[in-house]
């Protein structure tokens, strides 16, 4: 589907009170066929979501060491995971030790998580995800993981006023790009 095509409806989705306000926007290079070019999101004509960001490895790292290194992520560790840590040492290490390299462990999951959440995403990605969001079901999309999807399902008209007050809590372990535009649609509510 062209890009145009594609644009047309994912605007045609947009709750009433955001047309205008959100806009999908993609840049191409005509003469520059192997440069995919990039696509954001825009509220009231300034980049919010920015498909193709250089700083995007740095925000990877820095994303990663505030996770590891914030005390106040409760993290639940079962004895399943454990009791890997105990195979994976040969059971040489103390048992206090286990919990915290099974918590570091889990803590590393998180973070990468994130990082694949924050991936960098180009104008084909973008396409393949929008088209995604058009074929599948509203819920689906809320469930996602990924963070194009939760934005798409949150900007959109068939997400309603009750649905949207009772998700507070869910969106508050999203990215904060989900944060970001769940509080504008709030906004709007």
């Amino acid at each position: 589907m062209s890009w145009s095509k594609l644009k047309q409806q994912l605007e045609s989705f947009l709750s009433p009170s955001l047309q205008g306000k959100v806009e999908y926007r993609a840049t191409g290079y005509r003469y520059l066929p192997d440069k995919a070019g990039i696509c954001y999101i825009a509220v009231d004509k300034k980049n919010m979501l920015n498909m193709n960001d250089a700083a995007t490895l740095i925000k990877w790292y820095t994303s990663e060491q505030e996770i590891k290194s914030d005390s106040s992520i409760d993290i639940r560790i079962s004895s399943e995971q454990i009791e890997d840590v105990r195979k994976d040492t040969d059971g040489k290490i103390p048992e206090d030790r286990l919990i915290v390299i099974a918590r570091s462990r889990k803590l590393s999951e998180l973070s990468k998580e994130l990082m694949a959440a924050q991936a960098s995403l180009s104008k084909s990605n973008f396409i393949t995800v929008a088209n995604q969001f058009l074929s599948t079901p509203i819920e689906e999309s809320i469930e996602s993981k990924d963070i194009l999807l939760n934005i798409l399902a949150l900007v959109d008209r068939r997400v309603g006023k009750k649905r949207i007050l009772n998700m507070s809590e869910k969106i508050k372990l999203k990215h904060p790009a989900v944060q970001y535009f769940y509080e504008l649609r709030l906004g709007t509510v």
